[in-house]
C-alpha cells in the first residue's frame, strides 16, 4: 500500500487513492481497533449519501433526465398525430 508519517500531533494523512476507493471525505468517521500488533481503520458508514459521495462527479443527472423526458413527449406527439 504506502507508507505515512506520524505527525507531531499524532495524525497521519490517508494517501488519496485510498481516500477515494473508500469514499472518504472531510468528517468521515473511522474506527480504528488494535488487533494484536496491527492497527485498523474501517469508515464508519452512516447513510447511503456517504457511500454515493463522488460517484457521479461530472455526470449532468438532470440533463439526461430533461433528455429522456424529451424523448416521452417526442413520442408521444408522433404517436398522437399518427392517429
Amino acid at each position: 500500500m504506502a507508507i505515512v508519517t506520524v505527525s507531531t500531533k499524532g495524525q497521519i494523512v490517508i494517501p488519496k487513492e485510498v481516500r477515494e476507493k473508500f469514499g472518504l471525505r472531510p468528517g468521515t468517521k473511522i474506527d480504528v481497533k488494535l488487533k494484536g500488533n496491527e492497527i485498523t481503520l474501517k469508515p464508519i458508514r452512516k447513510n447511503i449519501s456517504n457511500r454515493l459521495y463522488g460517484k457521479y462527479r461530472g455526470i449532468d443527472l438532470l440533463k439526461d433526465l430533461k433528455e429522456e423526458h424529451y424523448r416521452e413527449v417526442k413520442r408521444e406527439f408522433v404517436r398522437g398525430n399518427q392517429r
